[in-house]
């Protein structure tokens, strides 16, 4: 009652309550109008969610709705060729669209179809190929599933790898895909998991689903024994890791003794990837060890005798967007199996082991569970639907109308909506820059990995570039890249190259999207093509970077990106209860006779995990020794910590002297510099 600030009719409601005239409830209107300012949504709160309601997603693509379509489910494991009937079908066809989650895969199409005098255009988010001279669209067409046309008719359309319907950042693109496709007959191929979601999605369509199941073309085996040393190695092995640092240090390791070895990972580039990959299949080539990731999982066509996981620990984002470390899940683990004993390769039966002999029990579990049936499909807010949303709120960020929109937004049991995070990330980078809506949400969609500093920095200048109207041309590109660049000096060159690559990556995407503004898309592309020969060199010697990046490292380790987190020491506090489970789940898998060989406690156990058992110490652990702060700290790992124990005991033999500090294990004395 004493502020002098108080508006007079506030001031009068006040005196009224405070004289027994008025009742609180008075003031209501003046706090809904102070929540109007607020939250501005309020005024038009019923548009907003009649904006955001996503609850029949069918009735987006009305093309496809017009017609009656046949839709085809060929489910089956890896290597059933259930894709190459679907692709038989699509090459059949007058017309056709093949959707698939990679570049290489949609290029492996691409280039087949033509092959077989089938004329067919490549459509990528950063490359556009169309075969005929004159610039006319061919009758086929292999993309990407997320550069499909959902108004171009088809005779037949193939949707690949399906499961993937249910990803939390990409999921919404196939259902886009599903939902959309303009087809006569539209054929997916995925596993069995996500046929009673797909059944269910086009019982929503009026579409009925056909089943075909496929079997797996060769036998596949999971041995009763690990490799436990490199020293076991045989040519047709693949060694898959699920972090950088391992495949540097297995790759030394395997070329110290006498072997060469491919490598392959996601950030390089493809035609990287397919070099590396001619290697390791060449049988006259001296190179019959390849060290991979999960990447090897799709897209690749390898002659793998046996997958021998070095870990089964893999960190992962869940639909939170948190980062986790995990046991990689039963699905991943027969997609990457799979690779092994391919019907196409020279290798007719496959095999699979681990590592680590305790990385074996747990590795039969998650094998011998069935995989469990998929039951929601991605859904992403569209740009048509954003700028809805900011014609009622013409001054809230593109952040923050994203953020309304999926608080506003109401979803069926069949639905969700994907992970925004990585738009929003973007969207608040470049929230200073003065840019249309449209443009900046084409931007905030651009695919880049937001944990590469080299490439967002590059994402932000861009988007000044352009804000300015100024075109960013060849030139300007080459002096912010440092264009030419050379070999690799190191690890930290070779992971910077790779980055300048997603850079170039990016300017070719924004470029058919924003043709005037980035003009050069060529001559792009011909200095991409230079760098992934730049990029080659550096992975082919890539044991002599490892050696220079540890010879300036005191610790030894070696600076990569934090998208491949080293191992940990415990997983996120959140440990397994892996029970038993029953072998008869998984046909394709057999036993294979046990080869007794020197146990040593590691991989999972290193990890800290125990199958079917919940630590208790788990504080402890994490209070533990210097060595396990490092591991978890992505200064050491396993390999590492070895090698440095193995480099301290022959050091400290050469001086003929045993360390003073170390516990004598018979009566708890202490050492004082005896002789070993």
């Amino acid at each position: 009652m004493d502020s002098s600030f108080l508006n007079a009719d506030i001031h009068i409601i006040l005196n009224d309550i405070c004289c027994g005239a008025g009742h609180v409830d008075d003031l209501f209107p003046f706090f809904l109008r102070h929540a109007k300012q607020i939250f501005p949504m309020l005024d038009c709160m019923d548009d907003l969610r009649k904006i955001s309601d996503l609850r029949l997603p069918p009735n987006w693509y009305p093309e496809a709705r017009a017609i009656q379509r046949r839709i085809v489910f060929h489910a089956g494991p890896t290597n059933s060729g259930k894709t190459h009937h679907a692709i038989q079908r699509y090459l059949a066809a007058k017309s056709g669209i093949y959707c698939g989650p990679l570049k290489l895969l949609a290029h492996e199409i691409f280039q087949k179809s033509n092959d077989a005098s089938v004329p067919c255009d490549l459509v990528t988010g950063e490359e556009r190929v169309l075969v005929d001279q004159e610039g006319r669209q061919a009758a086929h067409v292999a993309c990407t599933v997320e550069m499909c046309s959902v108004t171009t008719p088809y005779e037949v359309a193939v949707i690949d790898e399906i499961q993937m319907i249910k990803d939390p950042a990409r999921g919404w693109a196939w259902t886009r895909a599903l939902l959309g496709l303009s087809a006569e007959e539209v054929h997916i191929c995925g596993e069995a998991a996500a046929i009673d979601l797909v059944t269910e999605l086009m019982y929503s369509t009026g579409e009925e689903v056909e089943v075909r199941n496929y079997k797996r073309l060769t036998p596949i085996t999971v041995l009763d024994y690990a490799l436990e040393s490199l020293d076991n190695l045989r040519p047709g092995d693949c060694i898959v890791c699920f972090n950088k640092n391992d495949i540097y240090s297995l790759s030394r390791q395997i070329e110290a003794r006498g072997l060469e070895c491919a490598v392959i990972y996601g950030s390089l580039p493809p035609g990287t990837k397919l070099t590396q990959a001619k290697k390791f299949n060449d049988p006259d080539d001296p190179c019959k060890i390849l060290v991979a990731t999960d990447a090897i999982g799709m897209g690749l066509n390898l002659s793998i005798k046996r997958i021998i996981f070095n870990s089964l620990i893999k960190p992962s984002i869940n639909e939170k967007g948190e980062k986790e470390m995990d046991a990689i899940t039963t699905s991943q683990a027969l997609q990457i199996s799979g690779r092994a004993g391919r019907f196409s390769s020279v290798f007719k039966e496959g095999e699979v082991t681990t590592m680590h002999r305790d990385d074996l029990v747990l590795l039969k579990e998650i094998l011998n569970r069935s995989v469990p049936p998929i039951e929601t499909a991605g859904l992403h807010p569209t740009a048509e639907q954003i700028e809805m949303f900011a014609y009622h709120l013409p001054d809230a960020t593109l952040s923050n109308l994203i953020d309304i929109f999926v608080s506003l937004s109401q979803v069926d049991g069949l639905y969700f909506v994907c992970n925004v995070d990585d738009f929003k990330f973007l969207a608040d980078m470049i929230q200073h820059i003065p840019l249309n809506l449209r443009v900046r949400y084409v931007f905030c969609t651009a695919p880049i990995n937001k944990k590469q500093p080299f490439v967002c920095t590059s994402l932000l200048k861009f988007a000044r570039q352009f804000s300015r109207n100024e075109p960013l041309t060849f030139d300007w590109l080459c002096r912010h890249t440092n264009w030419p660049l050379v070999p690799p000096k190191n690890i930290k060159d070779l992971v910077h190259l790779e980055a300048v690559h997603d850079v170039f990556d990016l300017y070719l995407w924004l470029s058919y999207r924003f043709m005037d503004m980035f003009p050069d898309a060529s001559l792009v592309r011909d200095i991409q093509k230079e760098l992934d020969n730049i990029i080659q060199i550096g992975v082919r010697n890539i044991t002599t970077l490892i050696r220079a990046s540890q010879a300036t490292s005191v610790s030894g380790a070696i600076a990569v990106p934090d998208d491949f987190p080293l191992q940990r020491t415990e997983v996120n506090d959140r440990m397994l209860n892996l029970e038993d489970l029953p072998a008869a789940n998984q046909g394709q898998f057999s036993s294979a006779t046990k080869v007794p060989g020197q146990k040593r406690i590691r991989g999972s156990k290193a990890l800290g995990y125990r199958p079917a058992e919940v630590k208790s110490n788990m504080k402890s652990q994490r209070q533990g020794s210097l060595a396990a702060k490092l591991v978890r700290e992505g200064l050491l790992t396993q390999e590492m910590l070895k090698q440095l124990e193995r480099e301290w005991q022959v050091h400290h033999n050469n001086n003929g002297n045993f360390p003073t500090g170390k516990r004598d294990d018979q009566n708890g004395s202490k050492g004082t510099g005896n002789k070993k």
